[in-house]
């Protein structure tokens, strides 16, 4: 579905009109799954400050994004599925945006915020690929798809390697914070796509103390396929990450920006590992349910309800025309978008809304969510209301279903 700029600046524009542009934050995590969080239901992890955002802003229960880290960071730059960008692997190339796409921060930067983004980028690394000719003023982290040291790691700023100091995750918040302090008279849009959980498994030793002897009691849908301290590192890691959002939140309210800036959290793919999913089938790297859902926490105090739960299905595509709406921004480009303005969900304003189907694709692997159903890459239709965990196929009871959704995928 297409927005034009005039519904993307008119319609629910008004959120902005009355004030200052808002600040957008968004944050990302890397390779975390919807089952590593505390308001997910995990027992075992630390994520007060992540949890909180869930708390105090709207919650979307039902957010898909893809089965590995380039598509959805591609599909977040533009709306857009990310085939067509051409983004179709992690490596050799196959992870860079197409020069004729547009990106959110494209949409930014034309509207007169400053643009910056810290972390792990993977949509291209030489010019004209590079983050800064992408629509970010300033770039601070690492283009490629993995980072071999976590601790003292040497980082790019703004084209050019440096060595640093310290924890990767906490080196970055750094340079996130130093932007929002340089622009707090605004507008800003700071992107912080945290280097975690990814690997390499390498936690700070205070966090990894937390949890080094921890008994793993919340398991893997497919538990003899969990390592344990693997998944005590991821946790620990998260632990660490969940810290450096409160820095963020912390540093936002110190300035007093925090009533006028719309902070996003979100994961980039399922979980690296096989660890707790709330019972669902797959991990990153599969199109199954496990493998794409993510939580996305929306928060924008007085403007979008706290403590709201959003249950219609939504993805990474979603963000851009969502975004470019609550800040009244107009978008750059013309390409027709796939994703949709949320708003009126997150407002609860909406009377009623259009069924649709969302779709993902890794390795020509093809999967349909639809609000009720998902098609696998085999064919297998699943009733995800009443059985998430995909276990039984229902293709003999819901036929025609089956076949629209065969017929959507081919």
């Amino acid at each position: 579905m297409g927005w034009s700029i005039l519904t993307l600046s008119g319609i629910f524009g008004s959120l902005a009109a009355s004030a200052a542009p808002p600040n957008v934050v968004i944050l990302l995590a890397d390779d975390a799954g919807w089952g590593d969080y505390g308001h997910s239901g995990n027992q075992q992890t630390v994520t007060p400050n992540i949890d909180s955002l869930a708390e105090a802003g709207v919650s979307l229960d039902r957010f898909y994004v893809c089965p590995v880290c380039s598509p959805t960071r591609a599909e977040f730059l533009t709306g857009r599925y990310h085939p067509r960008g051409g983004v179709r692997g992690v490596s050799t190339g196959q992870e860079r945006l197409n020069l004729d796409e547009k990106t959110i921060a494209d949409a930014f930067k034309a509207a007169g915020y400053a643009t910056g983004a810290f972390g792990k980028w993977h949509n291209g690394s030489q010019w004209p690929y590079h983050p800064m000719a992408r629509g970010f003023d300033e770039y601070f982290g690492y283009t490629s798809g993995h980072w071999g040291e976590y601790f003292d790691p040497p980082l790019e700023e703004n084209g050019r390697m440096i060595k640093t100091k310290g924890y990767i995750v906490d080196i970055l918040t750094d340079r996130a914070i130093s932007f929002i302090e340089k622009h707090k008279d605004g507008p800003f849009f700071c992107y912080l796509p945290f280097t975690t959980p990814h690997s390499p498994w390498s936690a700070p030793p205070e966090n990894w103390a937390h949890f080094r002897d921890k008994a793993i009691t919340q398991t893997a849908t497919e538990p003899d396929k969990e390592v344990a301290d693997e998944t005590r590192c991821a946790l620990a890691m998260l632990e660490n990450q969940d810290w450096n959002v409160g820095r963020v939140l912390a540093k936002l309210e110190e300035l007093h920006l925090q009533e006028n800036t719309i902070v996003v959290y979100f994961s980039d793919n399922g979980p690296n590992t096989f660890r707790w999913t709330g019972g669902m089938r797959g991990k990153k790297g599969t199109t199954d349910e496990g493998g794409v859902r993510s939580v996305c926490y929306l928060r924008w105090p007085g403007k979008l309800p706290a403590g709201r739960t959003v249950s219609e299905i939504a993805g990474a595509i979603d963000l851009l025309p969502t975004l470019a709406s609550l800040a009244g921004v107009s978008r750059v480009g013309d390409k027709p978008l796939d994703g949709r303005n949320l708003t009126p969900l997150l407002t609860a304003e909406a009377s009623s809304w259009e069924d649709r189907t969302i779709f993902s694709t890794w390795a020509g692997k093809v999967s349909a969510r639809t609000q009720t159903h998902r098609l696998d890459y085999e064919g297998r239709l699943y009733d995800m209301v009443a059985d998430p965990g995909q276990k039984t196929p229902v293709n003999e009871k819901e036929p025609e279903l089956a076949a629209q959704l065969t017929d959507a995928v081919a």
